[in-house]
């Protein structure tokens, strides 16, 4: 979907930049900081306030942090600031709200525990771009979601 505000009607200052452009353009910048099991889903029929999640992990804090200062480096590069960042301290989840983009950032074993893949299991995966070589939730260990603990 082509918007360029956020949905919430805030004063949204940035580029015109399709959804699902925006949510490679940070999905690239993560796998480039070795990213692991990056997911996109297609929300935009779901909820009212994005169009798209944006989902990976990190083996530590110190990596997840990594991710998340290269993807608001690699967004600021191209005129693009989020709304609000959560979570960068701590580098556990770090949440990252670009309008229509909304980027997780775990470490692995806080992505096992909240499962998001599994709460929007009605959601659309998207195609990543020029596929992942990174390890997959299964290669991690990690329960597919719905799976039965």
């Amino acid at each position: 979907m082509q918007r360029s505000f956020c949905p919430c009607d805030c004063q949204w200052e940035g580029p015109d930049i399709d959804s699902h452009d925006l949510a490679e353009l940070l999905l690239r910048a993560a796998i480039d900081k070795k990213a692991l099991a990056p997911v996109m889903l297609d929300v935009e029929d779901l909820v009212s306030y994005a169009d798209c999640f944006v989902i990976c992990s990190g083996n530590s804090s110190r990596q997840v942090q990594a991710i998340a200062d290269a993807v608001e480096s690699t967004a600021k590069k191209a005129g693009i600031r989020p709304l609000s960042v959560d979570g960068r301290t701590l580098g556990t989840w770090v949440l990252m709200d670009y309008g229509t983009v909304i980027m997780h950032i775990f470490h692995e074993p806080v992505r096992e525990f909240y499962n998001l893949e599994g709460l929007w299991a009605d959601a659309k995966r998207l195609a990543i771009p020029g596929g992942s070589a990174r390890a997959t939730r299964a290669d991690l260990g990690a329960k597919p979601a719905g799976a039965a603990t």
